[in-house]
């Protein structure tokens, strides 16, 4: 099998772009590269398209392997056949890989492989055939000082028999297919739990049954975990009677003396054998299935979080809100950099609210604060509501900023290496403050499972979903593009072609000798190659450097073509750069060669009339309904205006201003089905929505954007 027919099979895409995007790979280029600067190779593949294609490139990969593992074990058996070789370098899949190697695996201490040093596969052999009489007569000649009696005669040959069942193709298929088909997922509460409080969120599963082919990925994580948890159990079931009679048929050819051996070995190998295996494996699929859906919900969150609206280059006032130990202020410049921090009492039990808002007024005009950042959590509806009545000189800003991860973050080795003279309260009041700023760049140093959204993403793989998360923000970082000069460590990290070394060398030169002039500079940084230029400088910015398109996504490698095109319209470069009309009057047929095609010049002119354009939205203020402080406050019909602060497969869930977030059900999103919220609503979109049910016991809240 050859990897372009396995990745194309899989994706349908087209080959040509297949075996470009593959040549790329192995080349060492990234996706956000590969799917910015060689659009003419790949036919303009997209970062998903070529996400799926390294996916599948490395599950070929990983299936040769172990074919090569397969043939050699089989062949140092000296069993290897030319068919039996064909079938395993023809295969495309794991499962027919392993069922080709079952019967040569070496099974110690088996109960099948004991009974072959005792002598009884010839007998096994005999009684499978279906020929023979008098089995009792032919039995005798296998009894010695290990088999002492008929029963042990048989009964050796029947584990013999057993692993032959379980070790047909055909029978693992067929139980696969009827698992898959009809087979259900059975949830039974364990003794004693079924009044614990802990397991109530696990309710409905204390005696349910769900189909495996219906069951939604969310249903089935919720079941593995409150198994993991100890509250309930589950077990796969299937109508076990049908799919004996089906293979007994298919065993048994007429009423013989062997007719009952060959029957109990089938329920043997039913049972003990094939029904545990092939269970396991199909919950495994499904799990994996399960996980993908998952992490394809937290991948869709995470982009839409990353690339929220930057508020952009603002002096900002930061307050981390509380009520016992105060709210903790901090003061940023633009840069974001820590100007001032110290903690105000405006609540409960100190009540300070005069110094409090003496000292928010000081700050604000010694620190020329544009804008204010509000911490989402505790005490934070009352500090907006006291930072609002505070009369400022001048129009000030006040954003409410969710708060998930910062905790997590101040607390970290990154943070401790930025402030390592404050202490976490700070380092939290800072994190909420850029955040505003700039979302992406302070979100790319925080795990991204401590940021509040997709769901049980705890339970899945996790090699997979670090996998998948890290392509996202690499994808993200390189879509908005980064400061060379100002960007920490961090977002350095995820430009294409840089990763954490470089990042650190990076960083490290930039403070021996300042900041970068131009991008060819950084050809100086220490073990910074040709290739790490190549894949990373179009993600670079540098601005006030000599050279415009430094501070632009046109290519290095592309700069002499524009310098060409600036001469061809007699326009200096500067000129050209940001000037529609000229740049509109450019033929770009003029400038197609072996090298650059149409997608890259027309993308070169896109960027030329707006470089480094940011492609997110501006952020905007939000208001909460004031008179919403709590869950007790809830009525049924109430229009609240809301924030969408996770997407899930079953809907979304909505801040209204109160520890609890709503849910709106998949099927309350719209007036037409739904079948992905990604559809309807996005992280962060302002929203307003209607009560549908208050379950205060369980401080659930339903939610519904039907309201017309």
């Amino acid at each position: 099998m050859e990897i372009i027919s396995f990745i194309q099979k899989q994706t349908q895409l087209p080959k040509t772009g297949i075996e470009q995007t593959v040549q790329l790979l192995n080349e060492d280029c990234t996706i956000p590269f590969i799917s910015r600067y060689r659009k003419e190779r790949t036919g303009s593949l997209d970062e998903v398209q070529i996400a799926d294609i390294q996916k599948y490139k490395v599950l070929f990969e990983e299936l040769e392997k172990r074919k090569l593992a397969v043939l050699k074990s089989i062949e140092e058996q000296n069993l290897l056949t030319e068919d039996l070789k064909n079938k395993i370098l023809f295969t495309d899949n794991l499962s027919d890989l392993e069922d080709l190697y079952l019967p040569f695996k070496r099974k110690k201490n088996s109960k099948a492989e004991i009974a072959r040093q005792n002598g009884l596969e010839p007998l096994a052999k005999i009684i499978m055939s279906q020929n023979a009489t008098n089995l009792e007569g032919i039995a005798k000649k296998y009894l010695n000082k290990e088999v002492l009696s008929f029963e042990d005669a048989f009964e050796g040959a029947r584990h013999i028999m057993a692993e032959w069942i379980n070790e047909r193709t055909d029978f693992r298929n067929e139980l696969r297919n009827q698992l898959l088909r009809n087979g259900v997922f059975l949830t039974k509460v364990i003794k004693g739990k079924n009044e614990d409080e802990n397991a109530q969120k696990y309710r409905d599963y204390f005696e349910n049954s769900e189909s495996i082919s219906k069951c939604p990925s969310h249903r089935l994580l919720a079941m593995l975990r409150g198994e993991k948890e100890g509250f309930i159990k589950v077990k796969i079931d299937l109508d076990n009677e049908y799919i004996l009679e089906k293979f007994e048929q298919r065993l048994i050819r007429q009423n013989s003396e062997s007719s009952e051996h060959i029957r109990l070995a089938l329920i043997d190998a039913y049972k003990r054998l094939l029904f545990p295996s092939i269970s396991n494996e199909i919950l495994g699929q499904v799990k994996e299935k399960a996980d993908e859906a998952a992490i394809e919900v937290f991948a869709k969150n995470l982009v839409q979080l990353l690339l929220e609206s930057p508020l952009g280059e603002k002096n900002i006032l930061a307050i981390d809100p509380g009520f016992r130990t105060g709210c903790k202020v901090v003061c940023l410049n633009k840069q974001g950099d820590l100007l001032h921090n110290e903690t105000i009492f405006p609540h409960p039990p100190q009540n300070d609210r005069p110094l409090a808002s003496k000292k928010i007024l000081s700050l604000v005009n010694a620190y020329k604060i544009e804008a204010i950042a509000i911490g989402n959590g505790t005490a934070s509806r009352e500090t907006e509501a006291f930072i609002k009545k505070i009369q400022f000189q001048k129009d000030i800003e006040v954003f409410v900023v969710s708060e998930a991860g910062a905790s997590v973050y101040s607390a970290s080795k990154i943070a401790r290496e930025e402030f390592p003279n404050y202490d976490v309260t700070v380092r939290g009041a800072v994190s909420i403050g850029r955040r505003l700023a700039d979302p992406l760049a302070e979100l790319v140093k925080i795990d991204q499972k401590s940021i509040g959204i997709g769901q049980y993403q705890h339970d899945v793989d996790q090699t997979k979903l670090k996998q998948k998360l890290d392509q996202v923000v690499e994808v993200c970082v390189n879509k908005v593009g980064v400061n060379l000069n100002t960007a920490s460590k961090s977002l350095l990290s995820y430009v294409s072609g840089i990763g954490p070394k470089l990042a650190e060398k990076i960083v490290e030169y930039r403070a021996e000798h300042g900041s970068f002039d131009n991008r060819e500079q950084l050809k100086q940084v220490p073990r910074l190659g040709d290739k790490a230029f190549e894949q990373s400088a179009g993600f670079l910015r540098v601005k006030n450097s000599k050279n415009p398109l430094d501070d632009s996504s046109v290519h290095p490698e592309s700069y002499a073509l524009v310098k060409r095109m600036s001469k061809d319209v007699k326009v200096d470069l500067k000129d050209l750069i940001g000037n529609p009309t000229v740049l509109r009057s450019i033929d770009v047929q003029k400038y197609v060669s072996d090298d650059i095609g149409l997608p890259t010049l027309q993308d070169i002119l896109k960027e030329l009339e707006k470089p480094g354009l940011d492609p997110r939205e501006k952020a905007k203020i939000f208001t909460f309904n004031e008179n919403i402080k709590s869950i007790d406050d809830l009525r049924e019909g109430q229009l609240l205006p809301g924030i969408v602060n996770n997407i899930t497969n079953f809907g979304c869930f909505v801040d209204i201003g109160i520890k609890e977030s709503g849910l709106v059900h998949i099927s309350q999103l719209a007036d037409k089905f739904v079948s992905d919220p990604n559809e309807i609503v996005h992280l962060h979109q302002h929203v307003i929505v209607k009560v549908l049910e208050v379950d205060k016991a369980r401080k659930r809240i339903q939610l519904t954007l039907k309201i017309k």
